[in-house]
């Protein structure tokens, strides 16, 4: 069984037992739970179930397991011939959940 769900403008294919890095939460801790009420189609043994936007009654369930960073990026910045050369980093965050169950 698997759902669509979407979360911060983005969306997501989940199954069960899957580890997915979504936005940063800041109030999310390790072991907290997570429900996605946003589910837009629930899939499985007995067809697909579309929403119109999403799907009544269904909720997909999910557990923080801990907070993760990115890849460093680097911008640069850059005017020839003006002395001018700025180089900066960036690194994302994201939570790390780990999806429980789905409820269709």
């Amino acid at each position: 069984m698997y759902a669509i769900i979407c979360d911060g403008g983005r969306q997501y294919k989940v199954t069960e037992g899957l580890l997915l890095d979504i936005d940063y939460r800041e109030a999310a801790e390790s072991g907290d739970a997570i429900e996605f009420d946003h589910v837009l189609a629930v899939g499985g043994d007995n067809g697909l179930k579309l929403g119109q936007p999403t799907v009544s009654g269904a909720k997909v369930s999910a557990e923080v397991v801990g907070l993760e960073q990115g890849k460093k990026l680097f911008v640069q910045k850059f005017r020839r011939r003006k002395n001018y050369d700025v180089r900066t980093g960036h690194r994302q965050k994201y939570t790390r959940i780990l999806i429980k169950s789905i409820q269709a």
